[in-house]
């Protein structure tokens, strides 16, 4: 009777054992997935910032103070009020440009967000680096890439060259408004007008 009970005994406690083992080897292989999904995250989506936080060997690239860092990038909201392209050169200083609007994401969730905190009147508006001055009605990038015209972001009506401003029409591009998704907020202007702006850089 002994010997019976102690091979039960015996037989629970390698089953305990067994699903002991198989639920350890079952989180650490969730912990694994999990760290190959953020790994995956950082170097895919190219996340340094959550790089940073994950692995100690990643080599860190941190935006300067006084700016603001969204993945791989950095951007600084100037207060300043200049003209298109005295606000170019100052984000050229600092080794940046004027920000190129690449993503849906980038104009709403990042851009248009921070902006709406940095407004304080209604014509507050900030220079992005879109302008037509070579050829009227070709949109370019500061870095010579012309507009995808299925990722634009023009308020109803807008661009529209008024010319009773300046004769030389409206050929730079600003964005705000304290309404909205953020979706239909740029508006041509001329680029001989003192506006806000925003310059953008990798990190």
């Amino acid at each position: 009777y002994k010997y019976h009970q102690t091979t039960k005994q015996l037989q629970k406690l390698t089953d305990d054992n067994a699903a002991m083992r198989k639920n350890i080897t079952a989180i650490v292989s969730a912990a694994l997935r999990f760290k190959l999904f953020k790994y995956e995250q950082c170097f895919v989506a190219l996340d340094s910032s959550l790089c940073c936080n994950l692995f100690k060997a990643y080599t860190c690239h941190k935006c300067q103070e006084g700016w603001e860092q969204n993945g791989p990038q950095c951007y600084y909201f100037s207060t300043d009020e200049l003209t298109w392209e005295q606000a170019r050169e100052k984000c050229r200083r600092d080794g940046a440009d004027l920000v190129k609007i690449d993503s849906e994401d980038e104009q709403v969730e990042h851009t248009a967000a921070r902006l709406r905190d940095k407004m304080t009147k209604t014509e507050d508006r900030f220079w992005i680096g879109l302008t037509d001055s070579v050829t009227e009605g070709t949109w370019l990038w500061t870095d010579g890439t012309p507009l995808n015209e299925s990722l634009t972001f023009w308020r109803k009506g807008e661009p529209n060259d008024w010319t009773e401003e300046n004769a030389d029409g409206e050929d730079c591009v600003r964005m705000g408004t304290k309404s909205g998704s953020g979706l239909k907020w740029w508006f041509d202007k001329s680029c001989k007008a003192s506006q806000k702006s925003i310059c953008e850089k990798s990190a």
